[in-house]
């Protein structure tokens, strides 16, 4: 009797065992930061071009270098020796007028806190797909909401200061409101509606309030208010006032409300796809409207910083270029949170080196703004930058933008 064995097929010599036609593909893992490494590179190449481009304008306008010009094909390093030098001075004084001391680091973090809230009221209009153009607005009718009850109410330092700063973050909101629900209800472009309501806050509603005894500076003829009381002031730290981490807190909380929160979510979604959202369930009007509260509510956070930090009154360029360079700041630090931060330091030690470089080097002040202008022109053009370089497209790198323009 003979034990019946299992007969077992061996593979032929060389065969290999191949997947099934229909199996899914293994997932492709990237390691962490793949997704925004080309983002990163891509601004910091920005930033060396628009340093290079920089460095040109300063040889150009020495004198001694624009001098030696006429005979350069003779002697080209008198040309060369010059504009060195030119360069090596105002990019130094820039680096130590910025960052070179503690007393300039922190004038660096004062002139880039306002920057850094309102840049965040714009990132955080972005994600929802809206282009907040109103930040100017929006601060200046939050300095007269924080000027108001900074130097009219009479109350105990600290609750003086909170009120203050509430009644600029309440200001910013509603402005930025107005816009948010024209945008959800009737669908008016929120570019239209935020640069008209800027003309309203700036020549209309801040020039008549100056004109009235109730923000009038007492014994004086000029469109100024009083500064604000001692106990609306924001806390000093050697140089620094508490307004600076104010606006680390904001960045804080802006993040955790984009990532984690669930409006953030809606936010994001909305962002992406308004019309996907809708079918989702969500109330895209809803998102839009309290973006831009959100928004507005940042920028007045904003204006806190100058009124209440460094006792500025209300005056006609009570908000400066703020809201306009906040734009800027946002599109450097592609619509995110932490890039909003860094961009804001970045202006801020472009605005405060540009006086050190005018004062030291005698390089005009106006190339920082140059600078600044070069930076969002090279980071808004991504592709101009790869090819300039020569640098391969790699990763998922892409420059958010507002869906706005296009609904």
């Amino acid at each position: 009797m003979s034990d019946d064995k299992e007969s077992v097929v061996e593979p032929a010599p060389g065969s290999v065992d191949k997947p099934p036609l229909d199996a899914p593909e293994p997932e492709r893992t990237e390691p962490p930061g793949a997704a925004w490494l080309p983002d990163v590179i891509t601004t910091l190449l920005a930033i060396a071009l628009a340093m290079v481009v920089g460095a040109v304008l300063i040889a150009l306008s020495d004198e001694d270098a624009v001098q030696s010009l006429s005979y350069v094909f003779s002697y080209p390093a008198d040309f060369f020796s010059y504009a060195g030098e030119a360069i090596w001075e105002s990019y130094s004084s820039l680096v130590a007028g910025s960052v070179g001391s503690l007393g300039a680091i922190g004038t660096t973090l004062v002139r880039a806190a306002p920057l850094i809230c309102a840049g965040l009221g714009v990132t955080l209009a972005f994600r929802a797909g809206l282009f907040n153009i109103g930040a100017q607005g929006q601060l200046v009718v939050g300095s007269l909401f924080a000027g108001y009850v900074g130097f009219t109410w009479d109350l105990p330092p600290g609750i003086h200061l909170i009120a203050a700063i509430l009644a600029g973050m309440l200001g910013g909101a509603i402005w930025g409101g107005i816009a948010g629900v024209l945008k959800a209800r009737t669908g008016a472009h929120e570019v239209i509606t935020t640069i008209m309501l800027n003309y309203l806050a700036t020549s209309f509603l801040l020039n008549y309030l100056l004109s009235k005894d109730a923000f009038q500076r007492t014994g004086s003829d000029n469109a100024q208010s009083p500064p604000p009381a001692d106990s609306a002031r924001y806390l000093e730290i050697g140089n620094i006032h508490l307004g600076v981490f104010v606006a680390v807190a904001a960045a804080i909380v802006v993040w955790w409300l984009i990532e984690r929160s669930t409006f953030g979510f809606e936010l994001r979604a909305v962002g992406a796809n308004p019309a996907a959202s809708r079918t989702a369930g969500m109330s895209v009007e809803r998102v839009y409207t309290l973006a831009m509260v959100g928004a507005g509510l940042l920028a007045g956070l904003a204006a806190t910083m100058n009124l209440l930090g460094k006792g500025d009154s209300l005056s006609s360029g009570v908000a400066g270029t703020i809201g306009f360079d906040a734009i800027t700041v946002a599109l450097l630090g592609r619509a995110t949170p932490l890039g909003t931060v860094l961009a804001g330091l970045l202006f801020g030690a472009l605005s405060v080196g540009g006086t050190a470089m005018q004062a030291s080097a005698g390089t005009p002040k106006e190339l920082g703004d140059v600078l600044q202008a070069l930076i969002v022109l090279f980071v808004a053009a991504p592709a101009l930058v790869r090819g300039i370089v020569r640098m391969r497209t790699v990763g998922g790198g892409s420059t958010v933008m507002a869906k706005g323009w296009g609904s």
